[in-house]
């Protein structure tokens, strides 16, 4: 016996029963997101494994854990994109697009891959719809970035979200702060999880976001607030707030939101839902002023974020979107004769641009075609057997209203567009 195949784990099919879900959302996206000025970008899915170690930095969990190294030349590893930022970073570079606009805003739509452990909303290929805005370090356009977030989430439909902000703060502040969390972490070290202990040394801002309830206690007995930051940050951060309330975007504050890429600075957000579990996450972003410049580019200031199209589809809870007609028009036809001009008749209607589809049986009963043509959704039903062929007709069904009639052959592309 031949083996069976299943599908790998951490992934999904998006099968045709699904599709319309995932184009209402990404045609929604689009026509925001354009009104926004934003201009959309395709990168490859796979990069050398040494960008994203460097933008994301290599003791982050994503280099560390996730990444999903391609197999191949050692000595120039390649690996598939666990986000699109650092891909986004390295072609605004290579392409020197600073010289021809002084702020590029782009977005993506694709799947991402991470080597998680498969849970609600987590998958090793995942979605994102993102978007970066490169070219100006005003806070101004942190706070439309997010603003662009919530206006997505509304066009979505998507309720009961709650949306965090932080600020980090400047490279310099996040040094300090880095200190200062080592500092007051090491005094109850060892009542840290084995996996925070791991992150005191590699990355101490993970220890903060960990659900372990004994390391949550130990981060709430810290009592952060914006201590480490400049008095620039703080008024950097202000500005952010202020313009926030002026767009009526509701959102808290949260001093243990860090987010765990190294490139962030200055603030970070992210959007949650309950109905997602303990995996809560919708999205998230922030600004990352220094990224491009540490790639090799020139110095620019850049903020954006990436909204996970799964967990955007699983808080909607499967509502049913109403199907489209697959098709305009279903050619049924019986016989090898009548077939033939089925499949003359057929590239004609598509060449004129209706949508249209026949059976490829030329023994199918008529009704056996016209369940199908119901299956198919198809508003006509033309009927072509060897009286119409005789007659060079073609009987005509409206199937909504149910009215047949009969149409000369080399008129039913003009009146089925003419009704269409």
């Amino acid at each position: 016996m031949s083996k069976k195949f299943s599908i790998p784990r951490g992934t999904a099919d998006i099968l045709p029963s699904d599709i319309s879900h995932w184009q209402t959302m990404e045609q929604s996206a689009r026509q925001v997101l354009e009104i926004y000025g934003y201009k959309e970008i395709r990168t490859p899915i796979f990069e050398e494994t040494a960008l994203f170690a460097r933008s994301l930095g290599q003791s982050t969990d994503v280099v560390q854990k996730q990444i999903l190294t391609l197999a191949g030349d050692k000595e120039n590893s390649l690996s598939l994109r666990p986000e699109g930022t650092a891909s986004i970073a390295r072609t605004y570079i290579e392409n020197s697009i600073d010289k021809k606009e002084s702020l590029t805003k782009l977005y993506y739509i694709g799947p991402m891959f991470r080597g998680e452990r498969q849970q609600k909303g987590r998958l090793r290929q995942f979605h994102q719809i993102g978007v970066e805005a490169i070219g100006t370090s005003q806070p101004l356009l942190d706070a439309e970035v997010i603003a662009l977030a919530v206006h997505l989430l509304s066009e979505f439909e998507i309720n009961g979200y709650q949306l965090r902000i932080n600020s980090l703060g400047t490279s310099e502040d996040k040094k300090n702060f880095s200190v200062f969390l080592r500092e007051k972490l090491n005094q109850d070290l060892a009542a840290l999880c084995k996996d925070c202990q791991g992150r005191f040394e590699r990355n101490v801002f993970r220890v903060l976001d960990c659900k372990n309830e004994g390391c949550k206690k130990i981060v709430h007995n810290l009592n952060l607030k914006d201590s480490h930051l400049s008095s620039e940050s703080r008024q950097y951060f202000n500005k952010v707030k202020a313009t926030l309330n002026l767009l009526n975007v509701a959102y808290q504050e949260e001093p243990l939101l860090v987010r765990g890429l190294d490139y962030y600075t200055h603030t970070v957000f992210e959007i949650s839902h309950t109905g997602l579990g303990s995996q809560d996450a919708l999205g998230a972003g922030g600004r990352y002023d220094n990224l491009i410049e540490e790639l090799g580019g020139p110095k620019a200031g850049a903020v954006g974020f990436a909204l996970g199209m799964e967990r955007m589809l699983l808080t909607k809870g499967g509502t049913e979107i109403p199907l489209d007609s697959v098709v305009d028009v279903f050619l049924a036809s019986r016989g090898e004769s009548c077939i033939e001009q089925a499949v003359i008749l057929l590239n004609q209607l598509r060449h004129l641009g209706i949508s249209s589809d026949m059976s490829y049986e030329p023994d199918a009963s008529f009704k056996s075609q016209t369940r199908l043509a119901d299956k198919l959704k198809a508003k006509y039903v033309l009927f072509l057997g060897e009286d119409e062929l005789k007659e060079k007709a073609i009987t005509l069904k409206d199937m909504q209203s149910g009215q047949q009639e009969k149409v000369p052959m080399e008129k039913i592309g003009e009146v089925i567009q003419n009704r269409i």
